[in-house]
């Protein structure tokens, strides 16, 4: 069985050969033993604060192989992007011109930069053992974020967004970067996106300010803008199931799309619900799967399993999920389809 719960001190082993299985593009778990335990910090301060409103605290997951004791994967949620450094991206506006004397209308888009002080929360570092890609194992990933979010609903903010990877190369390149970022930078672009995971202050340094009109790039930049990286394809699709949408916003290095949602209106948040366990059964229930949580802060534990609703009195639920969320009869828990119930 696998379980969802926060990152620990003495993961940092686990992490760094996980990063070492990511491809290009996914900075939010660099193949760097600083980097991470940093990230290991940060988050273990984010779990302990719990503050009374977002304020840019991070919370780190991992998707844990309970038989073999071993890390397979990693989710993330910021509850609140921008603040001390700014939320970087390209809002795509399209202007139309037209020329009545030469019969010409003509509709351009461009590229404005947007630095956000005070965003939304933020979904990232989804990165899932190759090996355990498999099941239900990257849905649960995922959505576990949304069952833990809507357990501490003030801790978020009203609207959810996640950047979604551009198109990288096998070697680490972008041509989006490479026609537009390298002529500021004088970086290759794996370089330029790992500087963003230590300071973003560069960025305000030299990027450009004025509008970036997208006819002038070359066509194979204007072909991967709001693009994403063929790994990255059945996240968005599932985020999309799950009700975001693009948001018109793309990342100013790959031009990935950024895609968003009102916070309430998340699928996996809207469908969820508040229970408590009635009975634990010895032998296995017959029932669609459930991301089941206990309602834990900093002791967060979830799974997949599935579950008997007993009207009136609170679900019903095996030993050995039971043993799994550390759940005892009459426990608090926060129970979702694993899929949608329409």
């Amino acid at each position: 069985m696998v379980i969802i719960r926060p990152v620990h001190g003495d993961d940092l082993d686990s992490l760094m050969e996980l990063s070492s299985q990511a491809s290009f593009g996914l900075t939010t778990l660099p193949h760097d033993r600083p980097l991470l335990k940093r990230r290991i910090r940060e988050s273990q301060r984010g779990f302990s604060r719990m503050a009374d409103k977002p304020g840019g605290e991070t919370y780190l997951f991992v998707m844990e192989d309970l038989d073999k004791g071993k890390v397979v994967g990693t989710a993330g949620i910021v509850s609140k992007v921008g603040g001390f450094e700014p939320f970087y991206s390209y809002r795509v506006v399209s202007t139309v011109a037209e020329s009545k004397l030469l019969k010409v209308r003509k509709e351009i888009g461009a590229l404005h930069l947007v630095a956000e002080h005070n965003g939304p929360s933020e979904i990232g570092s989804l990165f899932l053992s190759p090996a355990f890609r498999k099941g239900a194992n990257g849905r649960l990933l995922s959505l576990s974020r949304f069952v833990f979010i809507a357990d501490h609903r003030e801790f978020f903010d009203p609207v959810v967004l996640a950047e979604m990877r551009g198109v990288i190369d096998e070697k680490g390149g972008s041509v989006f970067w490479d026609a537009l970022g390298r002529h500021f930078f004088d970086l290759d672009f794996p370089k330029a996106d790992a500087l963003v995971m230590k300071d973003k202050q560069f960025i305000a340094d030299l990027m450009p300010k004025h509008p970036i009109y997208i006819p002038l790039l070359p066509k194979v930049a204007q072909d991967v803008i709001g693009r994403v990286h063929s790994e990255s394809v059945p996240a968005v699709k599932l985020l999309e199931s799950e009700g975001f949408a693009f948001s018109g916003m793309v990342d100013i290095f790959e031009a990935g799309p950024i895609v968003s949602c009102a916070t309430d209106e998340i699928r996996t948040v809207r469908e969820s619900r508040t229970s408590q366990v009635w009975k634990i059964a010895s032998k296995g229930i017959d029932s669609d799967p459930y991301i089941i949580s206990n309602t834990s802060s900093q002791g967060f534990r979830a799974t997949a399993a599935p579950l008997a609703l007993v009207p009136g009195k609170g679900i019903e639920i095996d030993r050995e999920t039971a043993g799994a969320l550390d759940l005892k009869k009459g426990d608090a828990v926060r129970i979702a389809p694993l899929r949608s119930l329409a």
